[in-house]
């Protein structure tokens, strides 16, 4: 039993420690999903491993997670994405 909290899900960005490339995606399980970005388990980021999160939201629904994943993968999206990490983006 979670406590009657509800299931949660969950946009994330991660940043490549290796090169700062910026990776964003949804899952309902955001410590195995960025433990498993982090042993090569996924093809599109393995090349740039290790990873280090530097944003997530987190969702009641399934379908808002995905939405807030294919909005930010929009130009309008990374320019918004862009303003709100602002100060995290610089940090080296």
């Amino acid at each position: 039993m979670n406590g009657g909290l509800p299931h949660m899900y969950y946009f994330y960005i991660l940043r490549s420690k290796r090169n700062r490339k910026l990776y964003l995606g949804q899952t309902a399980d955001l410590k195995a999903r960025i433990k498993s970005h982090n042993a090569g388990e996924n093809k599109a980021t393995k090349p740039n491993i290790p990873y280090e999160l530097i944003f997530y939201s987190a969702f009641n629904n399934e379908g808002d997670a995905i939405n807030s994943e294919q909005y930010f993968k929009t130009t309008a999206g990374w320019k918004r994405l862009s303003k709100m990490l602002e100060n995290t983006l610089k940090v080296k």
